[in-house]
């Protein structure tokens, strides 16, 4: 039986993904005020302990019955979880919110365009360049090189991060696959977080906006995305998640004050329209291949 997602329900499930998108990027743009307490890495190893224990309690997942392959995805996971967030973080503490959220979402649209296998997806990858070129605003040197090569590590962690969440999604029930991966995550972050925070790690109100941040950043956008997929197809719920640099850059401008040149405006929309037409030619490219040859 094939679902079919009612008007009615259709409009309340974009509006779960967009709050969804909100908070992970408000979630974003605390972590950024936190960084001179305790440091880029500090940030990750609250955001992903927190994550997990709200996860493992939500999930209480079982440690048996799993095969060896399970668990070596669930490992590669949580690895990959560890240092998306690392790389998210470095260079969140180098360049402005959305110009690092632009460049990080170039992962998935590369990876749109490999599935699509259709010439016409390489229009996208061309209009994506462009985009993150004239995110320089006229010229690179505005940006800081080390913050870019961070934001394209985490575009490229991004990118396997969706192949690993898929692979342990057929090895786990529910999100049990995600609660482990991210305690691994964590326990992998632990050593440089500490390292990083030190005595901060001991003041109340940092470990509370640490646990807020994991709430804003995983806990709420998980939970509304959950609900949003079933009430909205995934097509567009994956052309909703394209809108994510333009929320970063909304909230980057209000929370932290970072404004943005015309050009690097010009550059973020650029990259929307081709994450966009990515998602659509890959959907063409499984739609084609699904059908019977006649």
């Amino acid at each position: 039986m094939t679902a079919v997602v009612t008007r009615g329900g259709q409009t309340p499930a974009v509006l779960l993904v967009v709050a969804g998108l909100a908070c992970q990027e408000v979630g974003a743009s605390f972590a950024v005020l936190l960084f001179p307490e305790v440091g880029p890495l500090g940030m990750v190893m609250l955001r992903l302990v927190f994550s997990a224990v709200i996860l493992l309690l939500i999930t209480r997942p079982t440690l048996r019955g799993h095969s060896r392959d399970g668990w070596t995805a669930v490992v590669a996971f949580g690895l990959v979880l560890a240092v998306m967030n690392g790389l998210f973080y470095l260079a969140l503490e180098r360049l402005p919110l959305g110009v690092t959220v632009t460049i990080e979402v170039l992962g998935p649209l590369v990876l749109s365009i490999v599935a699509a296998r259709r010439a016409s997806a390489w229009i996208w990858a061309g209009v994506a360049f462009v985009g993150v070129l004239a995110l320089g605003g006229g010229g690179w040197e505005r940006l800081d090189p080390i913050g870019v090569l961070f934001a394209l590590g985490a575009a490229a962690s991004w990118a396997f991060y969706i192949l690993a969440s898929a692979r342990v999604g057929r090895e786990f029930q529910k999100l049990d696959g995600l609660a482990l991966a991210m305690t691994i995550g964590a326990l992998v972050a632990l050593p440089f977080g500490i390292v990083s925070a030190g005595a901060a790690l001991l003041r109340p109100e940092i470990l509370a906006l640490g646990a807020a941040v994991a709430i804003l950043s995983s806990t709420i956008p998980y939970a509304l995305e959950l609900i949003a997929l079933r009430r909205l197809a995934a097509s567009a719920f994956a052309i909703l998640m394209s809108l994510a640099p333009a929320t970063a850059a909304l909230a980057g401008w209000l929370l932290l004050g970072q404004h943005l040149a015309p050009l690097e405006i010009v550059g973020i929309a650029l990259v929307i329209f081709a994450s966009i037409g990515a998602v659509r030619s890959s959907q063409r490219a499984a739609r084609e291949t699904a059908e019977p040859l006649g």
